[in-house]
């Protein structure tokens, strides 16, 4: 998923380096920092792959660059959003990162049947905790924690499909598609 999110970004504009984790640490969160020596080495197989390029900012000071999609990589990062494996229409931060850069795909066909494979997922029935086959619902769980961490997910999992049945049955892509997209800090205020 990082290579997906620098493939993202950029294909939002070039980036020198520094930006480039900074907007990935804001997607991301601060509980899942992006280090230097995991970035740079990404950033250095999807060079060496032809998927993105570095070009000199000698304005920014010696050593500096920028970096810029291909236009394999635009390809591939379409490809990526076109087919996310399953793991990545399940596991909710991996999902996260599609769904940051869903709106690149230019159909909106393509889009919504990557949210109709979400929706599958959300309402399937699914539990953390399981007695025997059976999911075990919040009502069940002894366990004042357990409880909370159900209720907690069934409150997501509720707000989630509300939106997705409100972009796929509605006339268009959705609100999502139709924004533009802010390159500033996902929780800034916005008065």
């Amino acid at each position: 998923m990082l290579e997906l999110a620098i493939l993202g970004f950029l294909a939002e504009g070039p980036l020198p380096g520094h930006e480039l984790r900074r907007s990935i640490t804001y997607l991301t969160g601060y509980s899942r920092p992006v280090s230097d020596g995991t970035l740079y080495p990404a950033i250095n197989r999807l060079t060496k792959a032809g998927l993105i390029e570095r070009r000199p900012a000698p304005e920014a000071g010696g050593g500096r660059y920028v970096l810029n999609l291909t236009t394999a990589g635009r390809e591939d990062m379409l490809r990526r959003l076109r087919e996310p494996a399953e793991h990545e229409i399940t596991d909710f931060s991996r999902w996260f990162t599609i769904l940051a850069f869903l709106s690149l795909l230019p159909d909106s066909a393509e889009q919504h049947a990557v949210l109709r494979r979400r929706l599958d997922f959300l309402e399937a029935p699914a539990s953390f905790f399981y007695d025997g086959d059976t999911p075990l619902r919040a009502e069940q769980a002894d366990d004042p924690y357990r409880r909370g961490m159900l209720l907690t997910a069934r409150a997501i999992s509720r707000a989630e499909r509300a939106w997705l049945h409100e972009v796929l049955d509605g006339d268009g892509p959705g609100e999502a598609a139709e924004q533009p997209r802010p390159r500033t800090h996902p929780h800034a205020r916005k008065d």
